[in-house]
């Protein structure tokens, strides 16, 4: 039997919904919108391309999002003025550094020098230990995406095993941690795991994060299995996954498509965290 497929388009929309009916009611009560500012260092056309996304995005659920460029020669001593006076800046609720940054500069330094309150990707120290504590803070978007994904599906999650491979810490790492906390007994799978296919026949769950186009193939996968598909490959005219979504879904139980699923999630989860962002700060 086909698995069936995880409509992260469908998914996301009610999640914009929903958050544009908060921000409704924020402006209604005559009080101002959550605002976000966008850096976006350089020209990366795919860059360029997601921080239009975001902005059209936040656009649609009532959030006022700036974008900020600059060229790909600053100096990270510049780029780190910038986010100081964004950081400093009462009518900005959210700072999103759009990644890749241009090779001489060290994105972690960049990362960090954001307000942590104000870091609606949620990738400061500050947020990941907060991640991990289990206490109020900004999570990073894809996972949450990623999680809410799984929980679409309805399954109960406690108890259930789940396979993460790929170790980042903008994916792999904050999915294993957050499917913990629900319960799940986590696998971390890498490029250093031998033989990994013994590991993720054994799960429940699996979540694939590597960047590496068709990696996963039907013979990595449980039957029945949740697996969630995180890699995006432009393959000539089209788009596919690190999964080989036509191999899987007749072995899996449910399974995201590439494109139409985390990608619509992670848009979301961001503009969610751009309106926790301004209510944490204006509480």
């Amino acid at each position: 039997m086909a698995a069936k497929i995880i409509d992260g388009k469908a998914i996301a929309d009610q999640w914009r919904v929903d958050t544009a009916v908060e921000i409704a009611r924020i402006i209604a009560s005559g009080r101002r919108p959550p605002h976000l500012a966008v850096i976006l260092v350089g020209e990366n056309p795919a860059s360029q391309i997601y921080v239009s996304h975001k902005e059209k995005a936040c656009k649609a659920v009532g959030i006022q999002s700036e974008t900020i460029r600059l060229p790909a020669s600053i100096a990270q001593s510049e780029l780190h003025k910038e986010i100081e006076r964004l950081n400093k800046d009462s009518r900005v609720d959210g700072i999103l550094l759009q990644l890749p940054l241009p090779a001489h500069l060290s994105k972690i330094d960049a990362i960090s020098a954001i307000a942590p309150d104000k870091d609606v990707d949620g990738l400061t120290p500050m947020n990941q230990g907060r991640m991990l504590w289990q206490t109020e803070g900004l999570y990073p978007c894809t996972p949450l995406g990623v999680v809410e994904l799984i929980k679409s599906t309805g399954v109960n999650l406690s108890g259930k095993v789940a396979a993460i491979v790929g170790r980042s810490l903008l994916v792999g790492m904050p999915v294993g941690l957050l499917l913990e906390v629900l319960g799940c007994s986590i696998m971390g799978l890498h490029s250093e795991s031998k033989n990994p296919k013994q590991w993720t026949k054994q799960a429940d769950i699996l979540v694939v994060a590597t960047g590496v186009h068709h990696l996963v193939d039907r013979t990595w996968v449980k039957p029945g299995a949740i697996v969630i598909d995180v890699g995006i490959h432009r393959i000539g005219s089209s788009l596919a996954g690190d999964v080989n979504f036509d191999d899987v879904k007749d072995v899996a139980g449910y399974i995201t498509p590439v494109p139409g699923g985390v990608g619509p999630m992670t848009i979301a989860m961001l503009v969610r965290n751009a309106l926790r962002a301004y209510q944490i700060r204006t509480r």
